[in-house]
């Protein structure tokens, strides 16, 4: 079993400031295994799995079933019962209440509506995804990029077991899942257009282009992919605007987020077959990004781009400093015209090309080669460079 520190500390941050904390993420992403993780350092805990018949009985009266209650409480698949966030929002009011509620649900917007709606000031709002980097071994980040990060298929006893789990997760999720969440969207129609953003991984969103090879609105096409990025499948990064005298891009980039299931929608079952697809440097530009995004934990993450050519990767904002990443898959990268366009017009502290080597190296005064191995490591240093220190330390 694979522990999960970093998300067992935001779950405790969040309930350092809310009676409830809301887990949330794709379906098969490890939320059950580390609801159970977190309540066995807690001591006591008591479970309620909404997929279980017997559990929906019991919370058939949920004011009368959860009242009683103390410690812990996980409610699992909880966008299930909206019937319950009205009874949740009365029990966490309660003065001196000694419950604290772990609510476990697949992404939606049925469960983002009734959390912001119902329970709002009330809960915190933990992601999750798959495992990163800061989970698995820095030596193992190659099976992460080629099967993904969903647990069962970075654990599958074989690569060929991996990708027959992804492609059967695709299917489930677009046959079952999407139904479940009350989304009426034809299972083969919103395939296509998973598999269309595959095939753009990495590339400027364009709806009439999309609307036209799916011979429908450009409406539909962008309701299509707020579906997917409300259920944690496809990530739209935001375009950075600068006011300096270039025309920038101002449509958002789009890549499948979890590199696994991209390699599932292309059809590439092994190492091999990524090696020799002409999305290898997408793919692993994505990879590289998800990486980045999960070690900083930061929702203020964009990219930059302008029609000269000039293009940033990856812009974040750490303790008021910017800083910039390139991923280059290549053996060993060079400064670019480009980067030094991005430093100079956008003020960067420092710019990094990450990439799939071994070895870090400078190529000038503020712009170096990192390996995509130290993410994590580096990514840790700054944070804690970025700390404000104590008096006297």
């Amino acid at each position: 079993m694979i522990k999960r520190p970093g998300t067992i500390e935001r779950i405790d941050a969040a309930f350092a400031v809310h009676p409830a904390v809301a887990l949330v993420g794709p379906r098969q992403c490890g939320k059950t295994t580390l609801a159970r993780m977190y309540a066995s350092k807690e001591g006591d805990a008591t479970f309620f799995d909404l997929e279980r018949t017997m559990d929906q009985r019991r919370l058939e009266a949920p004011e009368q079933a959860l009242a009683p209650l103390r410690g812990l409480v996980v409610i699992d698949e909880v966008q299930r019962a909206p019937s319950l966030f009205e009874a949740l929002r009365v029990l966490l009011d309660r003065p001196g209440a000694d419950a604290r509620f772990l609510l476990l649900g697949s992404a939606s917007p049925r469960l983002l509506r009734n959390t912001s709606e119902t329970l709002a000031g009330r809960v915190g709002i933990v992601d999750l995804a798959g495992f990163d980097m800061t989970e698995t071994p820095s030596q193992d980040w190659r099976t992460l990029w080629e099967r993904g990060g969903f647990p069962r298929s970075y654990l599958a006893r074989s690569a060929s077991a991996s990708a027959l789990w992804r492609e059967n997760f695709i299917r489930t999720f677009l046959e079952r899942d999407i139904p479940q969440l009350g989304i009426g969207v034809p299972a083969e129609s919103l395939r296509r257009f998973w598999t269309m953003i595959a095939h753009y991984h990495g590339q400027i969103w364009n709806a009439s282009e999309f609307a036209r090879a799916m011979g429908t609105s450009e409406g539909t096409a962008r309701r299509y992919l707020d579906i997917l990025q409300g259920a944690y499948m496809v990530r739209a990064l935001t375009p950075w605007h600068e006011n300096i005298r270039k025309r920038q891009v101002k449509s958002p980039k789009i890549y499948v987020r979890d590199s696994g299931l991209l390699h599932a929608l292309l059809e590439l079952a092994s190492f091999g077959a990524i090696a020799g697809h002409p999305k290898i440097g997408a793919s692993f530009e994505g990879f590289a990004i998800e990486q980045l995004l999960s070690c900083f934990n930061t929702r203020s993450a964009s990219f930059w781009a302008t029609h000269g050519g000039a293009e940033l990767d990856l812009l974040v904002n750490c303790a008021g400093r910017r800083y910039g990443f390139e991923c280059k898959y290549g053996d060993a990268p060079g400064a670019t015209r480009a980067m030094h366009s991005a430093v100079e017009s956008l003020g960067l502290e420092r710019l990094w090309v990450v990439y799939p080597g071994d070895e870090p190296y400078a190529l000038t005064e503020r712009i170096s080669v990192l390996p995509v191995g130290s993410v994590p490591a580096h990514v840790r240093r700054m944070r804690n460079m970025a700390l404000p220190r104590s008096p006297g330390s």
